[in-house]
């Protein structure tokens, strides 16, 4: 038995799955062939793992990142390279504390009834029971990362890391507090950073107001009408801004408005924030709950009020609405409004609604003392890092989007009001005031020694720590060994969707903190969407599970399906066809190493070296073929065009080996030939489907593995084997090979065309010019390919051939005579017949085109399926018509 636990005996009729992956995995993992070793003689290849949420299962975002992220770290470790694919999980800080409240509120708890501590060490215990859950699902994809290493954000290291790179930045004056407008979820009760909210247009309402003017002695009374999305504001206005250059409101600037309902007195201001074109002309200013109106009413010096408690009831400066939701404010004061005779008119109106990413609830622009990185000093070496080329997207297009969005960043709100992360390393001094920020936990106040300090409640945003992710998992900012040896990284492969979440500010920490780029290349990969190009969503009932696909079909069939139906960047399309496909590549791969390993004996062909004159023709063909697959799998593998390496394996693997050498290897293995003949075929089948497997492996890891360790091999594991290197290119035996593969086409496709049954035999004449010697001596392929029973060779012919099917292949003809192939006068009579029947098809389906109502009227994909008809038709009718001509 090998050790992968395959027994060198007669592979099973048909492969499963479920019998191997399991079994193989295992043995990979037990072997160690998943965790690279130091060694400074060897140059190292280091991809860091996304880490998934712990609180996640498998989807199809992670099968994508395993299949990419796997083949190219399974190529380079048997490329010789010491691969480390780190693996880890995220803490996940909104999400994961979201879920365990919600399994706290089916026991009727919330989480201040447990109180922070007894409430975190709860998390901790649902992370100790679940969180492992989304690594066992990546084992089942083949997912050979170095489990030895793997990390979680909150590691003692990783939570160290965190401390210090705050601290740093702290100190370098990149880190501070302040009150600024953030995003804050009222059901998470969180401030949000601008990127974890989704802005939605939603269909909603525009209300027009007015306001009553502060009367004036011997003028009428007066109003100013503003247009608003957010009534319930109104409570918070502190002005009414129009543009300095709308002559509808130059007398107005500088008088005063009575506000409805809490009646305090504001000013009209000229701004030229203000839009002249939106609802009246006139806005309302809300510098405590909008950030427009915040940088407005920083401008003119304007209070702000905040209405809004933190759960997104109202507070006191509400007035009356005090203690109502905000929708329910709404409601009311939009009654009261219309009793006064203040609500104008109501439109309809869609606009940009911004969500909380995690929960759905709808944010709340607040103003709040925040912590907030000052990102513009980390940005701009960030910026340099891509543009100087030390770090290059794939693809570059996205070089684009990056830029755009860095040369236009805003500081980052790192802190979150949650219980669940790694908390601020601040303390505040009871006694001076004063703040302690450090790595380490003080007992007393860094400036007056004071033993009462209280640390900052908050958290840090997720994403903080997972920006020093490539580099605190190896260590850093201790200098470990697998941080000088594999820092910086090579890849980092992400999906496009967070490019600014978190690629970005991986480059910005990682140099920031360690000097250098924390990755030389950034591989983005697409959406997966459904067959009709749809987003894959629960709500559309469209998302397959990724482990109930690969119980079906088995691992390799669905990362195969990824990896050749994607290219870098673009979404692309699951479907279950293509998911067949890959089950199918599987089966026929497997079937055709049934059969090398029928023919060739126990130990291969053991010390027996053909010399380049044992060679035939087919021989030199398929070497020559197989050397440049080799090489053009591994420059597209270099180019990360995963889709285009495994599309050209596949093609030679099933039409050029399956369909063709190893059909023409029966002629020689089961014909008359000598036995030196014989083992120089069996020498090049196992060699050429060796290569397969490892140019395959990357691919299809399990069933490869299966069928390497079925057949004679060197060492212990095909994953640790070489990549192989290209071998010999024969362009004149490839040029040969083609032209008799073309007359076998011809001659099967005119059998085909005429029905002719696959057992029968015919005869063919060849007319081979030039060519002449080489079907001589290549005669046995047509007459075992193209089943022709006599077959003669002619240099030149003086008189076509009558009543013959004529096929020209090159600067090759090929008669086949159809006396005994069929009855010329029946088959004439039914084309015949058949044109009838479908010139009545297509004279319907033109009627149809031809009607004004139904191409007006039914939908476009039902009008292009018709029009398709109509074309398959006319199509059809041309090569009977060809057909008839030619028989008659």
């Amino acid at each position: 038995m090998d050790p992968a636990g395959t027994r060198r005996e007669e592979m099973a009729k048909a492969y499963d799955p479920r019998k191997v992956e399991e079994r193989l995995y295992a043995f990979w993992e037990s072997e160690g062939y998943f965790t690279p070793k130091v060694d400074w003689d060897k140059q190292p290849f280091v991809i860091s793992m996304p880490p998934p949420n712990v609180t996640g299962e498998l989807h199809y975002g992670h099968a994508m990142f395993v299949a990419f992220e796997d083949i190219i770290i399974r190529w380079r470790r048997m490329q010789g390279r010491q691969a480390l694919w780190l693996p880890g999980t995220d803490h996940a800080g909104i999400a994961t504390q979201n879920v365990v409240e919600r399994e706290l509120a089916k026991q009727g708890l919330t989480r201040f009834d447990l109180g922070r501590e007894k409430f975190v060490e709860a998390v901790w215990r649902w992370k100790e029971k679940y969180g492992n859950v989304i690594t066992e699902q990546l084992r089942r994809m083949g997912a050979s990362c170095d489990w030895t290493r793997q990390r979680f954000t909150l590691d003692p290291g990783l939570s160290r890391a965190v401390r210090e790179t705050f601290v740093r930045l702290y100190d370098k004056g990149l880190i501070y507090r302040g009150e600024y407008m953030i995003n804050w979820c009222p059901r998470c009760t969180t401030a949000l950073s601008d990127l974890e909210v989704d802005h939605e247009e939603t269909q909603a309402k525009l209300w027009y107001v007015r306001y009553p003017l502060v009367a004036e002695k011997g003028k009428p009374e007066q109003y100013i009408t503003v247009a608003t999305t957010r009534p319930e504001t109104i409570l918070g206005d502190t002005a009414v801004a129009v543009n300095p250059d709308d002559p509808r409101y130059k007398d107005l600037i500088g008088r005063k408005a009575v506000l409805p309902e809490v009646k305090r007195v504001i000013p009209i201001i000229a701004d030229p924030a203000v839009d002249p074109s939106f609802g009246t002309g006139a806005v309302k200013v809300t510098p405590a709950h909008d950030p427009t109106d915040y940088e407005v009413g920083k401008r003119h010096n304007l209070p702000s009020i905040n209405i809004l408690n933190l759960d997104a009831t109202m507070n006191e400066n509400a007035g009356k609405y005090a203690g109502l939701d905000r929708y329910a404010c709404r409601t009311e004061l939009l009654e009261d409004l219309k009793a006064e005779g203040l609500l104008v008119k109501i439109e309809d109106h869609v606009h940009s609604i911004g969500h909380c990413e995690k929960c759905g609830s709808v944010v709340e622009p607040i103003v709040s003392r925040q912590w907030f990185v000052r990102i513009k000093p980390l940005a701009e070496p960030a910026i340099d890092a891509v543009r100087d080329g030390r770090i290059r997207f794939i693809p570059e297009r996205f070089g684009k989007v990056y830029f755009n969005w860095m040369e236009n960043i805003r500081d980052w709100c790192i802190s979150r009001q949650l219980w669940w992360g790694h908390r601020i390393p601040v303390w505040y001094c009871e006694d001076c005031g004063e703040l302690t920020v450090s790595v380490e936990t003080p007992t007393t106040c860094a400036k007056c020694n004071s033993p009462r300090i209280v640390q900052d409640p908050d958290v840090l945003d997720t994403w903080f720590s997972s920006g020093l992710w490539p580099f605190s998992t190896l260590g850093w900012p201790t200098e470990t060994e697998d941080y000088r040896y594999f820092y910086p990284t090579d890849v980092m492969e992400t999906g496009y969707d967070i490019i600014f979440f978190w690629v970005a500010r991986m480059i910005m920490m990682g140099l920031e903190c360690t000097g250098d780029v924390p990755f030389r290349h950034v591989y983005l990969h697409g959406l997966m969407r459904d067959d009709k190009g749809e987003k894959m969503s629960k709500s559309k009932g469209n998302v397959a599970n990724p482990l109930g696909v690969i119980a079906k079909y088995g691992a390799d069939a669905l990362r195969f399906a990824i990896l050749t139906g994607s290219t870098p960047g673009n979404d692309m399309k699951m479907s279950e066809e293509k998911l067949e496909a890959g089950r199918n590549f599987a089966n026929k791969l497997w079937n055709a190493a049934r059969y090398v390993q029928s023919v060739l004996p126990p130990d291969g062909v053991g010390d027996f070296q053909p010399d380049e004159g044992d060679y035939q023709l087919a021989d030199k063909w398929i070497i020559s073929r197989c050397s440049r697959v080799v090489a053009d799998a591994t420059n597209l593998l270099e180019q990360f065009q995963f889709g285009e390496a495994g599309r050209i394996i596949y093609e030679f693997l099933w039409n050029e080996f399956c369909d063709w050498y190893i059909e023409i290897s029966k002629i020689v293995l089961y014909g008359k030939g000598s036995d030196r003949a014989k083992m120089t075929t069996l020498a090049v089948l196992g060699d050429v489907l060796d290569k397969m497997l490892h140019l395959l492996h990357p691919f299809m890891p399990f069933v490869t593995e299966e069928i390497w360790q079925h057949l004679p091999h060197v060492g212990d594991s095909l994953m640790v084997s070489s990549w192989p290197i290209p071998g010999p290119v024969y362009p004149e035996a490839e040029t040969d090979l083609d032209l008799l593969m073309g007359a076998v086409r011809g001659i099967r496709n005119a059998r085909a065309e005429f029905g002719i049954e696959p057992a029968r035999r015919i005869e063919a004449i060849v007319v081979a010019g030039a060519r002449t010697q080489l079907f001589e001596r290549q005669q046995a392929i047509i007459k075992t390919l193209a089943r022709v029973e006599t077959l003669e060779i002619h240099e030149r012919l003086d008189r076509r051939p009558t009543q013959a099917l004529h096929v020209i292949v090159g600067e090759v003809e090929v008669y086949l005579p159809l006396a005994g192939m069929i009855d010329v006068t029946a088959e004439i009579e039914r084309i015949r017949k058949e044109i009838e029947d479908v010139k009545a098809l297509a004279a319907r389906t033109e009627a149809t085109l031809a009607n004004p109502g139904f191409v007006a009227k039914a939908p476009p994909v039902v009008v292009e399926k018709e029009r398709a008809k109509l074309a398959g038709y006319n199509e059809r009718l041309t090569k009977l018509r060809e057909r008839m001509t030619g028989l008659q």
